[in-house]
């Protein structure tokens, strides 16, 4: 029987497939929402604020910044490779970090709200 280590693909994987599909799907709508164009009445500073306020709509603003931010990692870790930067460790401890800490970022601010 041969030990294998498990990868830390999935890790990596997972979030980044769906910010993806988060931001193909749900950004489009987020977007049309936000500038009136759809509900002009659910922008108004009340139903932001009332919507943020709420544990459901901090959880739905977390995770319009969680998914697109960890997708958005891992591309521009694959454009990096892409454009011959073959230090991917060194680029992987950029990107992922960075994330990481933005994802923290959006945590705290939705928490002050």
């Amino acid at each position: 029987m041969s030990s294998k280590v498990p990868s830390h693909k999935p890790l990596v994987w997972l979030p980044f497939a769906a910010g993806g599909m988060f931001a193909a799907l749900l950004l489009p709508v987020a977007i049309l929402l936000t500038t009136g164009l759809i509900l002009p009445d659910a922008t108004s500073y009340e139903a932001a604020h009332a919507f943020a306020s709420n544990w459901l709509g901090k959880l739905v603003l977390f995770g319009f910044v969680l998914l697109p931010v960890w997708h958005a990692a891992h591309r521009l870790r694959v454009t990096a490779y892409d454009f011959g930067v073959r230090a991917d460790s060194l680029v992987a401890w950029i990107v992922y970090p960075g994330a990481a800490l933005l994802s923290v970022l959006a945590v705290v601010f939705l928490l002050q709200i």
